[in-house]
């Protein structure tokens, strides 16, 4: 069997709306849906925003979501959404804001968060979903997953379901274009890390290669210009594009060793998570580089790396993009890292999938790598 005949299944949101004013298009569609109880979830810096979406009808504002959300952020939202017993739950926001929305649209029923973690444990959705992503980074709305951080464990817990499938989503640049340069460099290195990591991955395929080729391609181009000058509006509508395309080579391949080895430093140090990515990706790329060599080479070229000196310029491509890639500038200490590795390595939905094992030991020479 060749690898383009190798069963794959992708779920892809119902309506996607592309381009400048998209936003607009939620509220024309919530209405010829009929939807009048609306429930908009987000943060506070958005509000002034809301009237993009051009909304009718009872509408209710929750913009209590915070960074990183951990479960107790998600039964407060939850107690807000129930109050409001809302037809349309909208994700206006990052990746934080719409991994919430995903929740609340399936848990204000029977089942509880502790019944659905993991994958297809879901059984029924309480209301419709539409998802208007304001970064260019997670993807979250173009894909069936949603994380949330244990507020006892601080350890990311991972909901995967069709039923988490936006029935609409809304790619609108315009509302990315105050995005400071600091979030668009990370959350940009999040959205590649993603194509990256699925393009390497033990279970790639070519149908996901071909949007991981799309979306590392856009970032190449695209996010040095949208860091050095915010308001370039091509540079921003080709960063959501690719953060898109990250999202759906999430699905049916998923992430590998980088994210596992961010995950600590988002719930330890309160990293953002595109930051987290960002420190971690050169240092997984090069370490999968023999395993990966003719993938890694594309990637060196897409980013205009020299493979012979990956780790190297890779971690100055993303110190150039203003990130600061180390461990030590982010209040980590020495002593954190073998617990930070213990951990990340436990992350077998996401270590499996590397292309080259991973030690304990190795994770946590690539934190002091880091460090």
């Amino acid at each position: 069997m060749t690898d383009y005949a190798r069963p794959l299944r992708i779920h892809q949101p119902r309506r996607v709306e592309v381009g400048a004013g998209s936003a607009a298009e939620v509220g024309a569609w919530a209405a010829a849906q009929g939807y009048s109880r609306i429930l908009v979830l987000t943060q506070k810096p958005m509000l002034g925003n809301l009237d993009r979406l051009a909304l009718r009808g009872d509408v209710t504002v929750c913009d209590q979501v915070h960074p990183e959300p951990d479960t107790d952020n998600l039964d407060l939202v939850l107690a807000a959404a129930r109050l409001a017993d809302p037809e349309l739950v909208i994700g206006f926001g990052g990746g934080s804001v719409m991994d919430l929305a995903k929740l609340v649209t399936v848990l204000r029923g029977d089942q509880t968060l502790s019944d659905v973690v993991g994958p297809n444990k879901v059984t029924a959705r309480q209301s419709a979903l539409a998802l208007v992503p304001t970064t260019a980074g997670t993807g979250s709305e173009a894909g069936i997953r949603a994380l949330v951080t244990d507020a006892a464990t601080l350890n990311k817990m991972a909901v995967e379901s069709p039923l988490l499938l936006a029935d609409m989503v809304a790619l609108d640049p315009d509302l990315t274009l105050s995005v400071p340069s600091a979030v668009t460099a990370a959350t940009g290195i999040d959205a590649m890390a993603h194509c990256v990591e699925a393009f390497t991955n033990r279970k790639a395929h070519p149908m996901i290669d071909g949007y991981a080729r799309m979306g590392i391609s856009l970032v190449a181009r695209y996010l040095p210009r949208a860091v050095a000058d915010g308001n370039d509006a091509e540079a921003r509508a080709g960063l959501l594009l690719a953060a898109y395309y990250g999202g759906i080579c999430l699905g049916p391949v998923n992430t590998a060793a980088g994210h596992a080895l961010a995950y600590p430093l988002g719930t330890r140090l309160k990293l953002p998570h595109g930051v987290a990515n960002a420190i971690i990706f050169p240092h997984v790329l090069a370490f999968n580089q023999p395993v990966a060599t003719d993938k890694t080479a594309e990637i060196a070229e897409l980013l205009s790396l020299n493979s012979q000196n990956l780790l190297v310029d890779a971690c100055d491509w993303c110190a150039g993009l203003g990130v600061s890639m180390r461990l030590s500038e982010h209040g980590a200490t020495a002593a954190d890292l073998p617990k930070w590795a213990a951990e990340a390595h436990a992350i077998r939905r996401l270590m499996d999938n590397n292309p080259r094992d991973m030690s304990v030991e190795q994770v946590e020479a690539i934190y002091r790598e880091a460090f």
